[in-house]
């Protein structure tokens, strides 16, 4: 079970940092992502960070203002945004893939959490 927290509201180039914590014993065994989704528009991804956290990519929108970082002692995934947009605005969520690298599809994750909304003002 994954729990997304930390979203809210701030002005444009403003930082939040979303949570997304893990319940089991096996975190370190996913890969993690954070995809969003914007009001009207699909789901997309955002980045994804391998198991031991060694490895992160990054969709090219948030590249150079997003960082994602994970604590497996502490089963917690952390998106760190700096330099907020107003198209940054969306529901993030954090997902799990059942392998230790992570990918850019979301149909490749089996867990999701529920998903914490960021809006960014102009």
């Amino acid at each position: 079970q994954l729990q997304a927290s930390g979203g809210g509201l701030v002005q444009a180039g403003g930082s939040l940092r979303l949570s997304c914590a893990a319940s089991g014993r096996t975190f370190s065994n996913y890969a993690m992502g954070w995809f969003r989704q914007a009001p009207g528009k699909e789901r997309e991804f955002v980045g994804t960070i391998n198991w031991s956290g060694s490895s992160t990519y990054y969709a090219d929108s948030v590249k150079g203002r997003f960082t994602i970082s994970r604590d497996n002692a502490k089963n917690t995934m952390y998106l760190q945004m700096n330099s907020l947009k107003p198209e940054d605005t969306a529901v993030y969520y954090c997902a799990a893939r059942g392998r230790g690298y992570g990918s850019t599809k979301e149909d490749e994750y089996s867990h999701w959490g529920q998903g914490t909304q960021v809006t960014v003002s102009s």
